[in-house]
């Protein structure tokens, strides 16, 4: 049975240059705009001129550039303040992904009230939020095309998300061109992230298609429609990353590397995440290390104990990174996308244990128990998880032994 699910932005525009037509987009949706961001950007020309833009478009405009990396929610009451006495009809979030995600909770309070632990999980949202422009300055979090905003909360030991297709901005603009000045280290783990949104949805498992489950589910699970946009995005990131990293000005990567962030984004906004993800959040906590960098920590090891489980996926996606062998097994061929992988993320630099992000050993089991309570995440992993799976997973991670989940691997036809 064919099964498709997509969420997507009702406009996206990509291309150099095409920041400049955000304020024309602004247009059709509102005549106030909060411009939502952080303290970089806003010193940035590219502010001025999104601002000049709205006022030849008549559109008024605020600056709130008050976004945290990170997101802690104590920063956003600041631009909901600032949106209500602009009495703001439309959100424009340019930056990271903090900002953008600042953008869909400034947008979802400016509509609804409240704070943002009201809405913490999936479908908590009660109808449309003010309308978003996103504006990525990165290419990892593919926040512009999907349906979550992950928020940090001190009362919480790991951060949240809130996950509702209202989420969606209605315009996703994404300039390569914005991307340029982005340096080797943020352009290695944003574009990890965006590599492990990809292939986390790519290998997620399908759920049964019934008439329901796009309602009762943000996360539908591998599909047809997200295996297209997750396919693309292995192609363009596995071929363009390291190019990226190793040469800030090869504007050819970059384009590539954008292209591929966005695709993961409509990827994963409908298959959602997996255990690479529930690991990173308690990780991230403990030990303050950027989201992207702990989910890259993490992938070669989710792929080698998900293997039984998805080996054809895994060849699959050999074959988009161009790492295939013909005649080789399905086995083989998924063996040579996880060494891929685990041999690209060394290349641009990103640690190869949890150890070495500074978690300690005697953290081992908390990190275990705490990913295996995200639920909305470890449900789409496509290897069933209990606490002694997901205690093996951190603790392979933490020693740097991936031979040990080959090794304890229980086989299931692929």
């Amino acid at each position: 049975m064919i099964f498709g699910v997509q969420r997507s932005p009702e406009y996206i525009v990509f291309g150099n240059g095409q920041r400049q037509s955000a304020p024309r987009y602004a247009k059709q949706f509102g005549s106030v705009a909060l411009i939502v961001t952080d303290e970089r950007m806003r010193k940035s020309a590219d502010i001025s001129e999104l601002v000049q833009g709205l006022n030849a478009q008549g559109v008024t405009s605020s600056v709130f550039h008050g976004v945290l990396p990170e997101l802690p929610i104590e920063c956003l009451d600041a631009g909901v303040d600032q949106g209500l006495k602009l009495s703001a009809d439309v959100v424009i979030g340019i930056g990271g992904g903090s900002c953008i995600d600042a953008a869909k909770v400034i947008a979802l309070l400016l509509r609804h009230g409240g704070k943002p632990a009201d809405y913490y999980g999936e479908f908590k949202i009660p109808g449309p939020v003010v309308p978003i422009i996103a504006i990525p300055t990165t290419s990892g979090t593919g926040s512009e095309a999907t349906p979550v905003a992950v928020v940090g909360d001190h009362e919480r030991a790991v951060k949240v998300g809130i996950a509702s297709p209202y989420l969606v901005p209605v315009v996703a603009i994404c300039d390569p061109e914005l991307t340029y000045t982005c340096p080797a280290t943020l352009t290695a783990v944003s574009g990890a992230d965006a590599l492990t949104h990809a292939i986390e949805a790519y290998t997620n498992t399908p759920r049964d298609g019934s008439s329901d489950l796009a309602h009762e589910h943000v996360f539908v699970g591998k599909n047809v429609l997200s295996d297209h946009h997750a396919l693309l995005a292995i192609r363009h990131i596995s071929t363009s990353l390291e190019r990226a990293y190793r040469d800030v000005t090869d504007r050819n990567a970059r384009e590539s590397l954008m292209l591929g962030s966005l695709a993961a984004g409509l990827a994963f906004g409908v298959a959602g995440t997996a255990a690479a993800h529930a690991i990173q959040y308690p990780v991230g906590a403990l030990t303050n290390t950027p989201h992207g960098a702990g989910v890259a920590v993490m992938l070669p090891y989710v792929m080698q104990f998900n293997a039984p489980y998805c080996g054809s996926a895994l060849a699959e996606i050999a074959i988009a990174m161009g790492v295939s062998e013909p005649g080789a097994s399905i086995s083989e061929n998924a063996q040579a996308a996880i060494e891929h992988t685990a041999r690209l993320m060394k290349a641009i630099g990103i640690p190869e244990t949890l150890e070495s992000l500074g978690l300690s050993r005697s953290d081992v089991e908390w990190v275990a128990s705490q990913a295996l309570s995200a639920t909305r995440l470890v449900k789409n992993n496509p290897r069933p998880l209990d606490l002694a799976g997901m205690r093996m997973l951190v603790k392979a991670a933490f020693d740097g032994d991936r031979p040990a989940l080959q090794d304890t691997q229980q086989t299931k036809a692929s």
